[in-house]
């Protein structure tokens, strides 16, 4: 129960922030301008599922960034050597969800405080991240983590970096949209179910 009241008023302190400090330009709001992101937070099949389910989300595409090999496969970033984050990019509409409301859901569907681990995947491939693609998105996102911090929402510290994307790299067609085309696999029942049902809990009036 604990747990759950964190949540949600992890959510309300989130958009409380995207409202009163106006980071979205309400011109490119207006003008249906799309705006793209970069988000890690673990495997990124969970984030993939979660996102696709999202309203005013136009594009979702698995992919590895933060890391130091040009050209990055899956099983080389799955050592850990490459220092990449497995991460989703999201190409959304700003008339229609916030760059905060994706915040608030993505610190709902992942745990910020655990560095370099989620359950049982461990290695800096699944840090949670965000990678912004603007100074606006950048600041967004630290005084998100700054306000959840001041507020105590998690019991332990927020470990997710916050940083401008360098390079994004899709990941291999077999794992895009993972979830909708392995629906019976161990993972996706076992981890990826369970993140897509508290999304749709707690988010029914961001779906699409």
């Amino acid at each position: 129960m604990k747990k759950r009241h964190t949540m949600i008023w992890a959510l309300a302190v989130i958009l409380q922030i995207g409202v009163a400090g106006g980071f979205l330009d309400m011109n490119e709001a207006q003008a249906g301008i799309e705006e793209v992101t970069t988000l890690g937070g673990g495997c990124f099949w969970c984030l993939d599922a979660v996102y696709r389910e999202m309203d005013g989300v136009r594009f979702v595409e698995t992919g590895y960034a933060g890391g130091h090999d040009p050209d990055p496969t899956y099983q080389e970033v799955c050592t850990g050597t490459t220092g990449h984050a497995e991460v989703v990019q999201i190409t959304f509409d700003p008339r229609k969800v916030s760059f905060e409301q994706l915040l608030a859901v993505f610190f709902t569907v992942h745990d910020p405080t655990t560095l370099n681990r989620q359950g049982a995947d461990v290695g800096t491939q699944y840090r949670s991240v965000v990678f912004a693609h603007s100074k606006e998105q950048e600041a967004s996102a630290r005084k998100v983590i700054a306000e959840l911090e001041k507020e105590k929402v998690f019991r332990n510290p927020v470990v997710t970096e916050v940083t401008r994307l360098k390079e994004f790299h899709r990941a291999e067609d077999y794992h895009q949209d993972y979830f909708r085309r392995n629906p019976g696999q161990g993972y996706c029942q076992a981890v990826i179910r369970p993140k897509l049902t508290k999304f749709r809990h707690k988010f029914d009036d961001l779906r699409k």
